[in-house]
């Protein structure tokens, strides 16, 4: 019989950090319920049909991805990274040439036998954060050593943002920036990150200006600069989530409530947001900001108490790239960025998506379970010492 007070004794970790995915993961069911409504519609099919085969259960798949993950200890995933890597840029390479393509854009690999389909972006971003954590934990004797430890580093950081950024240049850049704030952290010199920066721009150019998505990127980044010049269909998108923005007021339509659901092409993904804004209001939108800043606040904790450098790293790493996306996100849906295909951590619907997000939670809160153990035996060993001083 499934003991539920023997799986919480074997949950470890951030306690805030379980709430907020929790919460995070309940406030998603109930928006994409909601945001689904028009595409079960054109698939015949009722929304709870719909909802229950293609979120809900990817939410709880989510979870357990979650609880597995935080069960193995964090070391294990310095090795695990040299895999992901050695898999990930020629998976990369190949979604380039033969992966199936959607606006342009070819960013999703179909798995084989099961027939699902994902974004190898999403596990790139995995491998390359794991894999720098590894680099710069054991380079550190020897760090501004430029061809034994910052080419080696640079090449990753430069590969994989260049084989990223030709289909989806977003996720690209908040990857790019994450590797610099990690090589900040890491104790790299300035002087070799303004390297690592100029190879980026350089890398940058050539994908907006020479890349097969440079028509695309320029119609959006103009859209977003000058939108009185546009023609309606050019800020579609921004229009519709500033309605649903402005018709939510303070306290919402209530759940269920959304027209813009109607008329947004992706509410229950890269729009999300504004959905929840407009049936839930300002204070449900500000429910969602506190949430990620209280999520970034514990994870930078973890980072400052971790006692092992990979650990710290690592936390480190993974945290930024969660709350920069959800940011990021949340700044297109009320019209402070030029629209991307960027979905909400945790929120937005998603397949694979969603199981790479939570094996990233996962890692964070094995980290925090180590340092957990780490403070608890620290603390016994200072119990033990008193009577000796006595």
């Amino acid at each position: 019989m499934f003991n539920i007070n023997a799986l919480l004794e074997r949950t470890k970790g951030d306690r805030w950090i379980w709430l907020i995915i929790i919460l995070l993961s309940m406030i998603s069911i109930m928006a994409v319920y909601s945001a689904t409504g028009a595409i079960a519609y054109k698939k015949g099919v009722t929304v709870e049909k719909y909802l229950l085969y293609k979120h809900v259960i990817f939410v709880l798949l989510g979870i357990a991805m979650i609880y597995i993950s935080h069960l193995l200890d964090y070391k294990y995933y310095s090795g695990i990274s040299k895999i992901l890597m050695i898999v990930t840029i020629p998976l990369l390479f190949y979604t380039l040439i033969f992966g199936s393509s959607i606006n342009d854009a070819s960013r999703w690999v179909k798995i084989p036998v099961i027939g699902l389909t994902f974004q190898t972006s999403d596990l790139a971003k995995l491998a390359l954060i794991t894999f720098l954590a590894r680099m710069l934990t054991r380079k550190q004797e020897n760090i501004k050593d430029v061809k034994n430890s910052f080419v080696p580093i640079m090449g990753s950081v430069c590969v994989v943002f260049i084989l990223i950024a030709l289909a989806n240049l977003s996720t690209a850049l908040m990857l790019f920036g994450v590797s610099i704030l990690l090589l900040i952290i890491g104790r790299i010199s300035i002087k070799q990150i303004a390297i690592v920066c100029a190879g980026g721009l350089v890398l940058l150019m050539f994908v907006v200006f020479l890349g097969p998505r440079r028509d695309t990127y320029k119609s959006r980044i103009n859209a977003f600069m000058h939108p009185e010049k546009q023609t309606s269909d050019k800020n579609y998108q921004a229009n519709h989530s500033k309605i649903a923005l402005a018709s939510g007021g303070f306290f919402g339509k209530g759940p269920g409530n959304s027209t813009e659901r109607n008329f947004l092409p992706h509410p229950y993904s890269d729009f999300i947001f504004a959905i929840i804004i407009e049936e839930y209001g300002t204070v449900g939108g500000l429910a969602i900001v506190v949430l990620y800043l209280v999520l970034l606040y514990r994870c930078v904790r973890i980072v400052t108490r971790s006692p092992k450098a990979f650990g710290a790293l690592l936390a480190a790493g993974l945290s930024f790239s969660l709350t920069i996306q959800a940011f990021a996100n949340m700044a297109v849906a009320v019209g402070l960025g030029p629209v991307t295909g960027v979905p909400l951590p945790l929120v937005s619907m998603g397949g694979t998506s969603m199981i790479f997000t939570s094996i990233a939670f996962g890692i964070i809160l094995s980290v925090s379970r180590d340092v957990e153990e780490y403070s608890s035996k620290k603390d016994k060993v200072i119990v033990g010492e008193i009577p000796s001083m006595a």
